[in-house]
């Protein structure tokens, strides 16, 4: 529902990373061939400092906005969702008559948890790119003092060692490594998925509709498969029970008696939350539960590909990602050249795997570091 919100966001971070990655290559590269190169590159850092520091309090800036619109955009989401699944019903057409405004609440305390999962990354930018820019400088001279390769060589050595990684990637608190763009598209699909979906149910709330109904998501993850199809309530009850409801069409005899139904619950959805559902870049989705009326969703069937499928495509995009970096860290032709045939080679793998598996499919945004080129 709140996916394709999250693009505009990682493309900023993109353009970041390439334009971060363009300063020090030319910082380095300038009068390399003079015999006081390492004096005057030090001597230079500051103003390295600050063309990044420019860059990364306008990627603060541009990004805090567009995560505004995007929150709203997804909350709203979330609610139009409920109008739309109830529609039909008395309650629908009662949601549908409301011109609520996003809760703004549920909206300030989202951006306030996107900012402080974000925080890590402003606060590396600079001190990263600088700390990369005074090793590089360092391991060349001393290569170069060593006599064992020219500068030029090392300068590339260790930009290239820098750039396999994302010279502005880090370690979270789990130790996973992660690229700049990566861990933030993961941190906007989070927030934005959690803005619709507190959307969805906050609107289903005021109508009083309690149970909701986990979607059927295609190339599920193991975390969560075992929420699909299931019903959750929106109350504090937890674990597996089942309970009598009324049928959500009744009778329309004024005497007739109150028909009702047993609904088996998994759980609460707090409940499901913390077991794993909707974790980071989860594609699942609830929607109302109707007793008597809402169908278990129909099963995605995937024959012959698997989660463990969509994980290697992740990982041939980071390969393609990383040799791209290398082209953009390069010092000469000769670098640039052999870099793009790394880069050649990873996205046949791509084709490859992508043409090997139909329900993939090649998603090429995934594969860029900016696209300001």
């Amino acid at each position: 529902m709140a996916e394709d919100l999250a693009a505009k966001v990682r493309e900023l971070y993109e353009d970041a990373e390439y334009a971060l990655l363009g300063h020090l290559t030319r910082a380095l590269a300038e009068d390399i061939d003079s015999p006081r190169w390492a004096e005057l590159k030090l001597a230079a850092v500051g103003n390295l400092r600050e063309a990044v520091e420019t860059i990364a309090e306008a990627l603060q800036q541009d990004a805090n906005g567009a995560i505004a619109e995007a929150l709203i955009e997804a909350y709203g989401r979330g609610r139009q969702a409920a109008v739309a699944e109830l529609g039909a019903l008395d309650i629908g057409r009662e949601l549908a008559a409301r011109r609520a405004l996003p809760n703004a609440s549920a909206v300030d305390r989202l951006a306030a948890s996107y900012a402080e999962d974000t925080r890590p990354l402003y606060q590396r930018i600079t001190r990263a790119v600088v700390d990369t820019y005074r090793s590089v400088v360092a391991r060349a001279s001393a290569s170069t003092l060593l006599g064992g390769l020219t500068r030029r060589q090392a300068s590339q050595r260790a930009l290239d060692q820098f750039s396999h990684r994302g010279v502005t990637g880090f370690v979270d608190s789990s130790g996973r490594s992660w690229e700049l763009a990566s861990y933030a598209e993961m941190a906007v699909r989070s927030v934005t998925a959690r803005a619709a979906i507190e959307g969805h149910i906050d609107a289903l709330a005021e109508i009083r509709v309690g149970l909701v109904i986990v979607s059927d998501a295609p190339l599920e993850c193991p975390l969560c498969a075992r929420w699909e199809g299931e019903i959750l309530t929106l109350g504090p009850e937890s674990g597996p029970h089942t309970i009598r409801a009324e049928h959500s069409v009744q009778p329309s005899q004024l005497l007739a008696p109150t028909r009702t139904v047993a609904v088996h619950v998994a759980g609460s959805l707090l409940e499901a939350r913390a077991a794993g559902l909707f974790h980071p870049n989860c594609r699942h989705s609830l929607s109302a539960y109707l007793p008597g009326v809402t169908t278990r969703p129909p099963h995605h069937a995937t024959p012959g590909t698997t989660y463990e499928d969509t994980q290697r495509q992740r990982e041939i995009e980071r390969h393609i990602r990383r040799w791209k970096r290398r082209q953009a860290v390069a010092l000469d032709k000769q670098a640039r050249r052999q870099a793009g045939v790394k880069v050649r080679a990873w996205q046949a793998v791509m084709r490859s795997h992508v043409a090997a598996h139909d329900d993939l499919r090649r998603k090429p945004a995934r594969e860029q570091i900016g696209s300001a080129r």
